[in-house]
């Protein structure tokens, strides 16, 4: 099995390995989302940025999510507003909202060939609670504004081409991409605009120094004034402790090639982008070639062959049957950055370091403004009022050495509960 997107990318980038020492205003270490977003935006503020990244550009997460450019944030709005109090939340719910608006906007003014798709998203309920859940956020949104449709049986039927559901929201602002060129667009645009980017270049280690911090690889260094990790769901031991504030969960993803005529037609005609109001978050898209990419839940580990990724072949000829003996050539997997409250977190620990992670099954939107976020708070002497709460101190997740055991308990039960229900 194979990732999809190393085919059907058709944005290449040039990147050499950190050789030697260099200088720089800011380094940044993780070359996905969060770190691209904040050295283009940085670079953009004329600001000199070193990106190193230990393996290739849109390596991590950022090369092998499903593509869903989702509006808004895992918690629904009323309770990022009462985490955060009523002010900072409704800045915050407003940013993650507005979040697609700035991805589909730097595509079209960058040029980046990602197979843009603005056909919004779906969020879809498969039992009782589920549809309390989605008319319950519909609810919301509409009261802070937001354009969100509810879906009755028969309209989710016509826009999924499946009886399954019985309700679903729709939100325009939403749609998808294909997620490695958007990663390695971003990258070309920030080096245009300035920016070093360095691959297969692990961060070995990291120090203060009196003029602020210097981030060692096998065979260079960065010094630079500002340190910003961006490292999301691949969090090491470089910044200590910061590996104990998220859950680096595993999404499984499997695509066929592109589908007959006939079949296309019938599969998601509305060409939105859907994720399921469940436990296990299923989600899947028609891609701009025809291909059905369905992801979920997987094993807690990096899959050995093609049997992990049967489940959500089974499940989706379950939705569609005439996906019977249909090849399903590809499958891949990443890793998402959960925390422990659902929520971004960017903590600024010490003087002019900067820990961005967490946004549990958000990436896409959210990591490119957190970078944008960033950028405008280290351009300003951390005088900028963002929007994004910053936090002082790590947040840990409580038994966080144990999340894969946890992980795959409930994996293990929702399994069976689905099967008792005749899922």
């Amino acid at each position: 099995m194979r990732n999809l997107y190393q085919h059907s990318c058709k944005v290449s980038i040039e990147t050499p390995r950190l050789d030697r020492a260099i200088t720089a205003d800011a380094v940044i270490v993780g070359g996905g989302y969060t770190g691209l977003s904040t050295a283009l935006h940085l670079a953009l503020r004329g600001l000199n940025a070193v990106v190193i990244e230990a393996g290739d550009i849109g390596n991590g997460c950022s090369g092998r999510n499903g593509g869903q450019v989702n509006p808004g944030l895992k918690l629904p709005p009323n309770d990022v507003e009462g985490y955060w109090g009523h002010e900072r939340g409704k800045r915050m719910v407003e940013l993650s909202y507005s979040a697609p608006d700035v991805v589909f906007s730097l595509i079209e003014q960058h040029g980046i060939d990602c197979a843009p798709a603005r056909t919004g998203t779906i969020r879809a309920a498969i039992d009782k609670p589920g549809v309390a859940q989605v008319q319950e956020l519909a609810e919301q949104c509409r009261n802070r504004g937001g354009e969100m449709s509810v879906l009755g049986p028969d309209e989710m039927e016509r826009m999924t081409g499946t009886s399954i559901y019985l309700a679903g929201t729709l939100d325009p602002r939403g749609g998808h991409i294909n997620p490695m060129a958007y990663a390695r667009g971003l990258g070309l645009a920030a080096q245009r605009a300035g920016a070093q980017l360095y691959s297969q270049s692990p961060a070995l280690g990291l120090q203060r120094t009196s003029a602020g911090w210097q981030v060692t690889t096998r065979n260079g260094s960065v010094s630079a004034a500002k340190l910003i990790v961006a490292t999301n769901g691949y969090t090491d031991d470089l910044w200590p402790g910061l590996k104990k504030t998220i859950a680096p969960v595993y999404t499984y993803i499997a695509a066929t090639e592109p589908l007959s005529k006939p079949i296309r037609e019938r599969i998601m005609p509305s060409r939105a982008a859907l994720f399921e109001a469940a436990w296990d978050v299923v989600y899947y898209r028609i891609d701009d070639e025809g291909r059905l990419l369905v992801g979920g839940r997987g094993p807690q580990r990096n899959a050995s062959s093609q049997r992990d990724y049967h489940h959500l072949i089974k499940y989706a000829c379950k939705l569609w049957p005439e996906l019977q003996g249909v090849d399903w050539p590809w499958g891949w997997y990443g890793q998402v950055a959960i925390t422990n409250d659902h929520l971004p977190h960017l903590t600024v620990p010490d003087d002019n370091a900067y820990l961005m992670l967490g946004y549990s099954g958000r990436g896409i939107a959210m990591a490119t403004v957190a970078g944008q976020q960033i950028a405008t708070l280290i351009a300003s002497e951390n005088t900028a009022d963002i929007d994004i709460p910053v936090r002082k101190q790590l947040s840990f997740m409580p038994f966080q050495r144990f999340w894969r055991i946890g992980a795959n308990a409930s994996i293990a039960y929702h399994l069976l509960r689905d099967k008792l229900r005749g899922r």
